[in-house]
């Protein structure tokens, strides 16, 4: 039977679940409020912790889901990503444009990897 570690458990959700080789990561938030560009570099942040906590790392990310408030902000959250993904190490994305869980919220970021 394989082992499952979930990572930051609380009474709705983990933050991440280490299974099979592989790592699913909730989908991250920035600080409300704060700009596109800060939020997205706040999602980031967490994403390489949360990675690192289950023992890998975003050269490891084979899949990145980007949720955003507004399409209108695309280049300037891709301008921060752009910055911060491993060139030769690009996983699987898609982007799109949904209503987040709160209004002051303008990215959130899941990602998959392996170890």
């Amino acid at each position: 039977m394989t082992e499952i570690t979930r990572y930051e458990t609380g009474a709705r959700m983990s933050q991440a679940v280490k299974a099979n080789g592989m790592v699913w990561l909730a989908g991250q938030v920035g600080n409300p409020g704060d700009s596109v560009a800060d939020q997205t570099r706040t999602c980031l942040a967490e994403v390489d912790r949360l990675l690192a906590l289950a023992g890998t790392d975003k050269t490891r990310i084979v899949s990145a889901q980007i949720w955003m408030a507004d399409m209108a902000d695309f280049a300037e959250m891709n301008a921060v990503w752009d910055s911060w993904v491993p060139q030769g190490h690009c996983p699987a994305r898609a982007t799109g444009e949904a209503k987040l869980a709160a209004p002051d919220y303008r990215v959130e970021v899941i990602v998959t990897a392996v170890l």
